[in-house]
């Protein structure tokens, strides 16, 4: 059975931190790239980061670049998305999600069930 369990997301101040986990079981995590999404309230769900499952290269949506990190640990099937400087429009539930690929393109072939982050100003 396929599974993405997302962790790490809470309640931060503005300028803050935070580090989300997705671990994944049920397949072959080596053979995927994975992308971590979000969704606002009210708006629709957008690429936040990625990497591939090849050389480790990584996408980062601009708004996001120089505060987010993506990094992938093969041997514990677990992605990580490393939030730094926080801002109050990072508020959103943030979800993994894994594509059988060497680089990430949507849709992708397993999501996971999204955490929470709300940044307070």
């Amino acid at each position: 059975e396929v599974q993405l369990v997302e962790s790490g997301g809470g309640l931060v101040q503005a300028g803050g931190s935070l580090r989300l986990s997705c671990a994944a079981s049920g397949f072959a995590f080596d053979d995927y790239a994975i992308g971590w999404f979000r969704q606002a309230p009210g708006k629709e769900r957008e690429g936040v980061s990625c990497i591939s499952s090849s050389d480790g290269s990584t996408y980062y949506q601009d708004s996001v670049k120089g505060r987010f990190t993506i990094s992938r640990d093969n041997a514990k099937n677990t992605v990580y998305l490393q939030m730094n400087s926080l801002k109050p429009e990072d508020t959103a539930v943030y979800y993994c999600a894994m594509k059988y690929s060497d680089y990430f393109v949507f849709p992708p072939d397993y999501w996971g069930q999204g955490t929470q982050v709300t940044v307070s100003s």
